[in-house]
């Protein structure tokens, strides 16, 4: 049987670096997207401009024509305005030019990915698109736009698991919590935000967890959820690179996810 193939967008660093890492690893044909092409060893890295309906249209395209199919895409792009590292100004102070990174990258980039992989996957019968979303749909967190874009991630897999129902292809929304970034680790801290680094997530741990999602039996089931990584990794028995155990961050952020509504 022929390796089956997966997209990891903003595969260049951080989580989307980490998550293509793990699926080569565990045996998937990766393609990666990054704006210089760049990604880690043993994928196949594609310069794209997420914010270029052409770029994406031809990334697709380039996928079909070489490997014939598309099992997974990993929506996992995402630009910081510029200035935005200390996430400390109001929205009122901020550009609105923020705008078209948390919005038009952070969010409307993933919608275009996934039309694309739909039209690839539904004609199989089969298929994942999965969201990098955040706590942040649950409580503030970095920035008032940064919120509305995750909340919009959640939001868009579960209406699109709606719309996909029946046609074998599943999406789903994934919340991961504090993640061992290299950018993080270099700051040689020991907690962020009041989470400990120690038991955080390694990028890689969130790819593992998507390649065993992928094989659950009960994946159609948990189509249009909210999914917590910690909480999926502690299911499937999954660790970090260092055999440490993420810690969920769902009480931090007030208890239950959005997706499904809970029915009274």
């Amino acid at each position: 049987m022929s390796a089956r193939v997966a997209l990891v967008t903003g595969a260049s660093r951080g989580v989307g670096k980490g998550v293509a890492t793990a699926l080569r690893d565990a045996g998937w044909r990766v393609f990666g997207t990054s704006r210089h092409g760049t990604g880690p060893d043993g994928t196949t890295n594609i310069v794209c401009d997420h914010t270029d309906d052409d770029a994406v249209a031809a990334v697709f395209e380039r996928i079909s024509t070489t490997a014939g199919r598309l099992d997974l895409l990993v929506n996992s792009a995402w630009a910081a305005p510029r200035g935005f590292a200390g996430f400390t100004e109001k929205f009122y102070e901020r550009p609105l030019s923020d705008w078209d990174s948390l919005i038009t990258v952070g969010l409307r980039a993933h919608y275009v990915a996934s039309v694309y992989a739909a039209r690839l996957m539904v004609p199989r019968g089969s298929g994942l698109i999965a969201s990098i979303s955040s706590f942040g749909t649950r409580g503030h967190l970095h920035s008032v736009l940064y919120g509305m874009s995750k909340a919009g991630l959640d939001k868009m897999a579960y209406d699109m698991a709606h719309e996909l129902r029946g046609t074998g292809v599943r999406a789903v929304s994934l919340w991961p919590g504090l993640v061992r970034t290299e950018l993080l680790l270099s700051a040689g801290i020991t907690e962020f935000a009041g989470f400990p680094i120690a038991q955080a997530e390694d990028p890689a741990f969130i790819g593992r967890v998507i390649d065993r999602l992928s094989t659950d039996p009960r994946l159609a089931d948990r189509s249009g959820h909210t999914l917590v990584t910690a909480e999926l990794g502690a299911e499937y028995g999954i660790v970090n690179d260092d055999g440490s155990v993420p810690v969920s961050h769902r009480a931090a952020f007030g208890g239950a996810g959005l997706f499904p509504p809970e029915r009274a």
